[in-house]
């Protein structure tokens, strides 16, 4: 069998497909190969071929080459949903075509804008018995170059094939607004695999067609199926029945593009025999790695541990007194309500925290009290009331077609498993875990991830939920490595079971061989004698290689973090949240009050730079105790500087808090930072109270600076540096008001990335804008946390960063690995690239290199 080589069909620039942000292609679920980032409109043939199918949007096509190889090329992410404006087909299923044709063309001016991205993966669907051996090294590449060479591989020998005989099926509408594309189609076969089986479909409207496997992606796509189409699902097999019932189940959800069928009666076929469970539980084999999505990055070994969640005491039936039901029900929130403020004033300043506040709020909803109420007047229990409300709320979410909004669901669950604890009076069991466990469950819920060790539990690992779940944001926040969605298969490994969890790398291997073993322990090692060296070395200056000085600080949120910080070697707190002292209350703080957290923060630095950020509160962070007229769009409305300016019995206690703590610490320690500005008359207006309340006090003024946060602030960083003290990016509200993203709305979450060229190039104008005037300019967001973000950072003129306190020793042992002239040219390249995505991908390239 001779070599096939594939050309790049655009212009572009390389990548990997882990670097692709859609887990489908990134997991391989489609199968092998790259992606290109293209910097041309036109999709030419990679090789000589014969078109198998164009998709209805003409964002998609897939060729059979030489010897049966499939190749998919799929334009840009979430393109399917433009219904194929902007794209025009040159060519249709059944053509042949030559290396070098036109395919398609993109009005990239059109589609661009509107899609995730442009990034086009190039996916080996079927191998027909070959397998990569070569690929181009990821950069730039030419239209035409060689991209992929794929060569023989090693043939199993097989038994023939037993004729296909169906033994459970189905018939179903697909109520997917964009019909059965790449993503949805691999999906499905991804859950195929997982049970033994051998699944086949044909459309309905052709029930005499040879049914296609399930197992092939490309060949479901090809059928061509739209919303509203009928479809047959066929099985044989062990598991035929309960494999079909589970596709059912994951076709009806709509898999985050649901679209309401029209009425109209589908006929339906149920299976012989209904599962008790609709789980394959059939061994994993020695050795095998599970594909899943990663929640918490990390890497951890250690030995499976199964995590129930243990049922609470449940009551049926009413006592048949409503009045004393809702007693009963009143008695119990109160107390749940009392529990989750005090965990959520434990964990201040913490994702936990934030989480609680929210579920919190929660039990304050009007209409699920209303609908507890009401249950409990016609004569349910009060248990039984809170149930039935809060399932329904949980499975209106799972049915919501964005998947970020759908995982929410599971904070409804946890709500209501632990109020039935109270209503039950008693408190759930204790978790007992083994040493280095990693927990396999079904799902869990919020409540039992914040209850976990991390030095106990090395690792999570679900069958089900999603990476942007509360429970995924809770491990993160633990330093807990987690992968979710993991699939039924993951249920079937038992207790005891040695594991590998590379969640980085979105893998679980399940009981490794003996060589596997020792090469993961040493892996395990080498990361702890780095993270150990890192926390060894915390206390050295942040200094690069060839001697550049940059500041490595921490972020606080409260007064208890300030002394850990320190030990962790932090170098000062380049951003307080003064939040800490006026959320979760009904007044808000006085001068006094303020003034003695602040002292107490920069005592515990000891004349440490101490960097205030004056109170940041409207938008996603009110306060009860502010009347502030509700808006349609919080984040571009009264929020920031705006507030204190607008309400100045805010702004003054406080600016005179900051001064006299101040004046009590080492000359120029404390500093006093502005959040949201915009404008260089809104320095000028807190320049000028400043000014006026240290003569009032008298003594001398702190420095100022301006957190740039605006696009505005960062293009007039020049005229704002002539008229304060330093700059300090929060690169989180920067990359969502640069890419219009709302990072809190969870339909678009997900795309928001610090590393967007248009957020760096914002940076860049920032810092060029202050050493116009000799200032300093720092990073307080979560770029200053990132190992990626770093050397680009410093590139671009940073020369402080405020991480979080956890990550302060890796970012400052980063820092003294690196080159300053290395990372300008690092910087000066990645202003060049067009997507985050190349931007990690020449990140991570130097970060690897001085690693070696």
């Amino acid at each position: 069998m001779s070599s096939l080589i594939l050309a790049a069909p655009f212009d572009g620039w390389l990548s990997p497909l882990d670097d692709v942000p859609d887990p489908v292609f990134a997991q391989r679920l489609l199968g092998d190969g790259l992606a290109i980032d293209p910097l041309d409109g036109t999709l030419h043939a990679p090789a000589d071929g014969t078109v198998v199918s164009v998709h209805a949007a003409r964002h998609a096509i897939t060729l059979r080459l030489a010897g049966g190889v499939e190749v998919l090329m799929h334009i840009g992410l979430e393109t399917v949903r433009l219904n194929g404006e902007g794209f025009v087909a040159h060519v249709e299923a059944g053509d042949t075509v030559a290396a070098g044709d036109r395919l398609i063309s993109v009005d990239l001016g059109t589609v661009a804008p509107r899609v995730k991205g442009m990034i086009t993966p190039i996916v080996i669907t079927e191998t027909a018995g070959h397998a990569v051996i070569e690929r181009a090294a990821p950069g730039r590449i030419a239209r035409g170059a060689p991209l992929l060479v794929l060569g023989s591989a090693q043939a199993e020998s097989a038994a023939p094939a037993a004729a296909f005989a169906a033994t459970a099926q189905a018939t179903l509408r697909l109520p997917l607004a964009h019909g059965l594309h790449a993503r949805p189609a691999a999906r499905l076969a991804e859950l195929a695999k997982s049970y033994d089986a051998d699944v086949r479909i044909v459309p309905a409207a052709t029930p005499n067609a040879t049914p296609c496997r399930l197992r092939s992606p490309s060949a479901v796509m090809a059928l061509g199926l739209r919303h509203g189409d009928a479809l047959t699902l066929l099985a044989s097999g062990p598991a035929a029945a309960a494999v079909i019932e589970a596709l059912a189940d994951l076709i009806a959800t709509g898999m985050g593009e649901l679209r309401p069928l029209a009425q109209q009666a589908a006929p339906t076929s149920a299976p012989a025999h209904k599962p008790a469970e609709s789980v394959d539980t059939s061994p994993i084999a020695p050795g095998e790695r599970l594909m899943a999505v990663t929640a918490a990055a990390g890497y951890a070994i250690g030995q499976a541990a199964w995590l129930e969640r243990p049922e609470p005491p449940r009551t049926a039936h009413a006592s048949g007194d409503a009045g004393a039901e809702i007693a009963h029900f009143t008695q119990a929130l109160a107390a749940f309500r009392a529990a989750l403020e005090q965990r959520a004033q434990d964990q201040a300043g913490s994702e936990q925290a934030a989480i609680l506040i929210a579920h919190r709020q929660l039990l304050d909803d009007e209409d699920i009290l209303e609908s507890v109420g009401d249950a409990m007047t016609r004569g349910d229990s009060a248990s039984l009331a809170w149930q039935r409300t809060m399932q329904a709320r949980a499975a209106t979410l799972r049915a919501a077609p964005d998947p970020h909004i759908a995982q929410r669901a599971d904070d409804f669950i946890d709500l209501e498993w632990q109020l039935q604890w109270h209503l039950a009076g008693q408190e759930p069991p204790a978790v007992s875990l083994p040493e280095a466990a990693i927990v396999i469950a079904r799902d869990l819920v919020p409540s039992q991830v914040a209850a976990l060790s991390p030095a106990q539990v090395a690792g999570l690992v679900t069958a089900q939920g999603g990476p942007t779940s509360h429970v995924a944001i809770i491990a993160a926040s633990k330093g807990i490595p987690a992968l979710v969605a993991a699939g039924p298969r993951v249920l079937s490994i038992a207790p005891g079971t040695p594991l590998l969890l590379d969640a980085t790398g979105a893998t679980l291997t399940v009981d490794p061989d003996a060589a596997t073993w020792a090469t993961a322990q040493a892996e395990a090692a080498r990361r702890q004698a780095r993270k150990a060296a890192a926390q060894a070395a915390s206390g050295l200056e942040g200094r690069t290689s060839d001697g550049l000085r940059i500041e490595v600080c921490a972020n606080l949120g409260k007064r208890s973090e300030a002394a850990p910080a320190v030990a962790n070697g932090a170098e000062g707190c380049g951003l307080l949240r003064t939040e800490f002292l006026f959320l979760d209350r009904a007044s808000a703080p006085d001068e006094d009050e303020q003034t003695a957290d602040y002292t107490a923060i920069a005592q515990a630095l000891d004349g440490r730079p101490l960097i205030i950020r004056l109170l940041d509160i409207g938008g996603d962070k009110p306060a009860p105790y502010l009347p502030m007229a509700a808006e349609e769009n919080p984040a571009l409305g009264v929020r920031g500087i705006r507030v204190g300016l607008a309400q100045r019995e805010m702004l003054v206690p406080q600016l005179r808090a900051v001064l006299r703590a101040g004046a009590g610490a080492a000359a120029g320690a404390v500093k006093v930072m502005a959040p949201m500005i915009a404008r260089v008359e809104e320095l000028r207006a807190v320049r000028a109270a400043l000014d006026a309340e240290a003569a009032k006090l008298g003594v001398a003024a702190v420095p100022l600076g301006v957190m740039v946060e605006t696009p505005a602030a960062a293009v007039m960083a020049d005229a704002l540096a002539a008229e304060c003290d330093f700059l300090s990016i929060g690169t989180n509200d920067l990359t969502q008001y640069a890419l219009a993203m709302d990072r809190g709305n969870p339909a678009v979450a997900g795309s928001i990335d610090g590393l967007d060229p248009a957020v760096l190039r914002l940076i860049g104008l920032c810092c060029e804008g202050a050493q116009s005037h000799g200032k300093w300019v720092g990073v307080c967001g979560g770029l200053a946390s990132d190992p990626l973000a770093v050397p680009i950072l410093i590139g671009l003129g940073v020369t402080e960063l405020s991480a979080a306190p956890a990550m302060v020793p890796e970012i400052k042992a980063l820092v003294r690995a690196l080159s300053a002239q290395d990372c300008r040219g690092l910087a000066s390249a990645v202003l060049q690239a067009s997507s985050a995505a190349q931007v990690r991908v020449l990140a991570t390239q130097m970060i690897e290199g001085v690693a070696q």
